[in-house]
């Protein structure tokens, strides 16, 4: 047993294990190890002090090893409270909200979770990362538990689990649909807070991070400590096999721990002031721009190495392809303001794992300058809620909203003018986990939240969502139809925008929240996706959709569109025209009485890889008018030849009808129709 150099964390290399944690103002740490079978049983061991590092190396300590920490120091170091290491792989248990937790020299290690020892050696067999272009990519956000807590087909022991995620019927379904990247809502190990316990509730969502290298237990399908780490890698190989890349919500921005009234649980316990950002003003007090009571300082060397070391971890050891990073804004900020030179942003820059990864920004926080969309470097992407604005705003009749629906279908340039980003910098949604379902935004416009406990004062009042005539549930004809074609609409508008597709779980399917639109505390049937009742229509819709854009690489373009020839005499890669087929005017853009145009992608302009092309043309006409449009093809449309590829109606009797550029057509209201030419 000795003090030596040593990486962060409990490491096992198959014959003992080196312990060592960070702490710069510690004056003791002392190591707990804990018998499974004694839970109570405690043994105590001090660790070498060598610079900011405390660390030690056992014999005969291996995986499943139940440990944790005491830290005696000053800046509220209390040796009473048992702490999680920052770096622990795994984590057994949950947190116990009793006074003691919180109560100054009150032992709380009765109450707290342990950290357990586990083994790095895993047969990944012929793992392969698939490696999807941005331009192929369509996001599929879900939830480990959620996914698969009703799911028929699954075993029941494996429902709602890492396992039930992988199972073959879910691969199938998620192949069938054309997605090719699951962004997975939080994973690492997250605690339930205080008030949703005692109100009966979970933390469903998972944004309240306890530790950023541990996948979360809950999830394990075994309930042996440690076996969540091999059940994830399980996952992340079969949906590897199965085509598709595995990306990560990660919650960097905030931890458990909360405010300064709150418990010290991991990081707080070891070095307060350099994992968090404390308010100068007000001694004690912890800067808040989360909105979760803490803010992690990435200024700090040491809290900015965990991100980085957590990030490595995940890519390196358990295989996956890039993060989402929520509240992402809080992460670039140098000295408290945003900065695309911040230090997070460089250190990815260069790292030679990291930079080669997906990175996708959740483009805002509650701080000073917390909305920066658009801003982000070279080689991030970004949530473009902007997008989803726009876009809901058109399809539930707000007047004027034609010109800048043009803008979002067009890859947004106005917010990604930066040719080295363009527009598959954004990624387009009408509905993510955070909000109304699809189903839910045409059926409700006032949020149904109650059952959160908060008086229905949580979650957004301004959803930009129309019932299409009645509130809730309603067996009208009228209504469930003119819904069933608002929801389809949504999603073409998606899928056929310039830029990065995702669709929310279950949305295919209809899934409903009840008119829930923030369901983070619903761990139950109100989030999770109901299989039984799924609407296989809307199913095989996007289905076609996803198709649709994978087979028109004009969808899919990597750089903005001009509107204009790329070369003298040359075609125009997107164009707009009038129901008419007369060019769109800027008259024609400021008319707020004008609901419906007509957008030609031409195939010859394509800026495509070689591989790729000719590519086939599109005519997109949409007819966000509430009466039937006669619409025209252009007459100088090329090619002269069209037939009908999708429509948003799903009963047209001429779906396989050949057309020439310059005949018109009948389009319904509220509907889109999409034309293809062959190259």
């Amino acid at each position: 047993m000795s003090g030596t150099g040593a990486r962060l964390g409990a490491r096992w290399n198959g014959s003992g294990t080196t312990f060592a944690v960070y702490s710069s103002t510690a004056e003791r740490v002392e190591l707990c190890l804990f018998d499974t079978a004694a839970p109570s049983a405690e043994q105590r061991i001090d660790l070498v002090r060598n610079g900011h590092h405390w660390q030690v190396r056992l014999d005969d300590i291996g995986p499943g090893q139940l440990y944790g920490y005491r830290v005696t120091g000053p800046c509220g170091s209390d040796p009473a409270k048992l702490l999680v290491d920052p770096y622990a792989t795994a984590i057994s248990g949950e947190v116990t909200w009793k006074d003691r937790l919180l109560r100054a020299g009150q032992d709380s290690a009765a109450v707290v979770p342990r950290s357990v020892v586990t083994s790095p050696y895993f047969d990944w067999e012929d793992d392969r990362a698939p490696r999807v272009p941005w331009s192929d990519t369509v996001i599929y956000e879900a939830h480990v538990k959620g996914m698969t807590a009703r799911h028929p087909a699954v075993p029941e022991e494996w429902r709602g689990t890492y396992r039930g995620l992988a199972h073959p019927a879910v691969l199938e379904h998620l192949q069938r649909l054309g997605v090719t990247t699951v962004e997975l809502l939080p994973v690492h190990h997250f605690t339930d807070d205080r008030r949703l316990v005692a109100a009966g509730l979970r933390n469903y969502w998972g944004y309240s991070t306890l530790g950023f290298f541990a996948p979360h237990a809950a999830y394990a399908a075994g309930k042996r400590p440690g076996g969540q780490v091999g059940e994830f890698k399980e996952m992340v190989r079969a949906l590897h096999r199965a085509g598709f890349e595995v990306v990560l919500d990660v919650v960097y921005n905030h931890t458990a721990e909360g405010g300064s009234a709150g418990p010290a649980l991991c990081l707080r316990g070891y070095d307060e002031r350099a994992y968090y950002r404390l308010d100068s003003g007000h001694p004690g007090e912890h800067v808040n721009w989360t909105g979760c009571g803490n803010t992690l300082n990435v200024d700090h060397p040491a809290a900015l190495r965990l991100v980085l070391d957590s990030l490595r971890y995940w890519i390196t050891d358990m295989h996956v392809d890039g993060f989402r990073f929520d509240l992402a804004s809080t992460l670039g900020r140098d000295g408290g303001r945003f900065d695309q030179g911040a230090a997070f942003f460089d250190a990815i820059f260069q790292d030679p794992v990291l930079s080669q990864v997906k990175l996708i920004a959740e483009p805002w926080d509650l701080g000073p300058d917390g909305y920066q969309l658009g801003r982000y470097p070279v080689g991030w992407r970004e949530w473009n809620d902007h997008y989803r604005d726009v876009v809901r705003d058109y399809w539930r009749g707000r007047p004027g909203m034609l010109g800048a629906l043009a803008g979002r279908l067009a890859g947004s340039a106005d917010i990604y003018p930066d040719p080295a980003r363009g527009p598959l910098a954004g990624i387009n949604f009408a509905a993510c986990h955070d909000g109304f379902t699809l189903a839910d935004l045409v059926t409700y416009e006032v949020k149904r939240n109650e059952t959160n406990g908060e008086a229905n004062t949580d979650g957004a009042d301004e959803n930009r969502s129309w019932n299409c005539g009645a509130e809730g549930p309603t067996d009208t004809p009228l209504v469930v139809n003119r819904r069933a074609r608002q929801q389809r609409n949504l999603l073409t508008t998606v899928f056929v925008s310039q830029g990065v597709p995702m669709l929310l779980h279950g949305d295919e399917l209809g899934r409903t929240q009840r008119g829930n639109n923030n369901a983070y505390c619903q761990d139950n049937e109100v989030s999770w996706v109901d299989w039984e009742r799924a609407d296989a229509s809307l199913t095989a819709f996007v289905r076609r959709l996803a198709a649709l854009r994978k087979t028109h690489p004009v969808l899919r373009r990597g750089s903005p569109p001009l509107g204009e020839p790329r070369r003298p005499g040359g075609p125009v890669d997107m164009a707009w025209f009038t129901p008419r087929g007369e060019p769109m005017t800027e008259q024609h853009w400021h008319d707020a009485g004008i609901r419906s145009v007509v957008v030609v992608f031409d195939g010859r302009a394509a800026d495509l890889p070689p591989s790729e092309l000719p590519s086939k043309s599109l005519v997109v006409m949409i007819n966000g008018g509430d009466t039937r449009g006669r619409f025209r093809i252009p007459p100088d449309a090329w090619p002269r030849t069209w037939h009908r590829e999708l429509d948003t109606t799903e009963h047209a009797t001429e779906r396989h009808r050949h057309y020439l550029s310059g005949e018109h057509l009948r389009v319904e209201p509220l509907s889109i129709v999409v034309l293809s030419g062959p190259p």
